[in-house]
């Protein structure tokens, strides 16, 4: 009798089946993404592998996705590293990725289009938004390693330039996984410094992968970030990265930034002997002008008769005077006359005047003003005001018209 499989039962054969393929193992397979998911929770990617003829569900898991450089996406042409295996609850075949490259385009060239053109359309690379880089500083801030070549030569061009300089170096890796972190940093720590007015970053040349740090997207974040205009040196002058587009100029070697960021001290120390000169000759012109100036009021009738202007004032000061007085009698009679005819209205106003005609005003209780008779009870005790004195009565009949 033929045996008879559990459905688990053959799909863990057909696996251990695969797995002990050695040729299943740690193999390459090329095709097209379609179907790609980032699982945002996880982190894991999913899709499936695809020719004409043929596909294949695939699965990379988020330790091993973080490593991949570019960003996959449906159409695109790869080549896949990894082991094929079953998997069990669904009983399908699929390719568990270890390595993910484009196919016929490196993967670091891939990844640096796909951030560039992300970047430029932000607009991060327009000239609008560069900062002019000052051409007298006061310190200059510096991100590069602390035992390269590259530190040397920058205070080597500094000390030649402008020996007075002082600078400042915010110290980080410029190769490595731990690079991108520790630029970025080193960006926001000079950020905090109050005397930096410009910052070199900066390494020696190297291969697309030892450069890749000035490529990634928390570098040029930050350089994009900064209050504090930033000059981008790495590597020859062939090398072009992220960092170059995002700063604020860009120069073909370190020792090339040091020398545009420092002014050369003797040309500032002739400029300044220049600014003296034109200072010293323009006072001595305005002087000798107010020299003049003085000469030819001292000519004049005030300076020859002193009292001669105290006379003019106390002639003016009289005249002012007799205006004075002249404007307020005016004024007084206007304001006298526009008093009466006012005292005249309100006094044909006045209650009191209506009083004086024979007319009288009652009030109740809380010294309301009684205006009908309807407002009022029996018994209730009102108060009547007539032109000389006031009554107190009390309500023993009404009539309502």
């Amino acid at each position: 009798m033929p045996k008879i499989w559990s459905v688990s039962e053959l799909v863990g054969q057909i696996g251990q089946v695969l797995q002990e393929r050695k040729d299943f193992q740690n193999c390459w397979i090329s095709g097209e993404l379609s179907n790609f998911k980032n699982h945002r929770a996880s982190g894991h990617w999913y899709f499936t592998l695809k020719d004409e003829f043929s596909s294949l569900k695939g699965v990379m898991f988020k330790s091993r996705a973080e490593r991949v450089r570019f960003v996959p996406s449906d159409g695109m042409k790869v080549i896949v590293r990894g082991n094929l295996r079953i998997y069990d609850r669904e009983g399908t075949i699929q390719f568990y990725a270890e390595e993910m490259e484009p196919s016929g385009l490196g993967q670091l060239y891939l990844a640096f289009e796909q951030l560039k053109k992300k970047l430029a359309e932000e607009g991060l690379f327009e000239q609008e938004r560069k900062k002019k880089i000052p051409a007298y500083p006061r310190r200059i801030g510096i991100v590069t390693s602390p035992t390269g070549a590259v530190i040397r030569d920058i205070i080597n061009v500094m000390g030649r330039r402008h020996p007075k300089m002082p600078w400042l170096l915010a110290p980080a890796a410029v190769q490595g996984e731990a690079a991108p972190q520790e630029i970025a940093q080193a960006i926001a720590r000079l950020n905090r410094s109050e005397a930096v007015d410009v910052i070199i970053i900066g390494r020696g040349g190297g291969s697309l992968e030892e450069l890749w740090a000035f490529n990634t997207e928390i570098v040029a974040r930050s350089i994009a970030a900064s209050r504090i205009p930033i000059i981008s040196a790495v590597g020859h002058e062939t090398d072009v990265t992220i960092s170059d587009y995002v700063a604020d100029l860009r120069a073909p070697t370190p020792s090339a930034a040091a020398e545009l960021a420092v002014p050369i001290l003797i040309d500032l120390e002739f400029q300044i002997e220049q600014f003296r000169a034109r200072l010293r000759s323009g006072l001595e012109a305005q002087i000798e002008r107010k020299r003049q100036h003085l000469a030819g009021i001292a000519n004049k009738g005030p300076l020859r008769d002193p009292f001669w202007r105290i006379d003019q004032n106390r002639q003016r000061l009289d005249t002012l005077h007799m205006r004075l007085q002249e404007g307020m009698t005016r004024f007084v009679n206007e304001k006298n006359g526009i008093l009466k005819l006012l005292a005249a209205k309100l006094d044909l106003l006045s209650p009191l005047t209506i009083l004086g005609r024979g007319y009288s005003l009652a009030y109740d209780e809380e010294g309301k003003l009684l205006r009908s008779a309807a407002h009022v009870e029996l018994q209730d005790q009102i108060y009547v005001q007539l032109s000389e004195g006031r009554l107190s009565c009390k309500v023993t009949e009404k009539e309502i018209k």
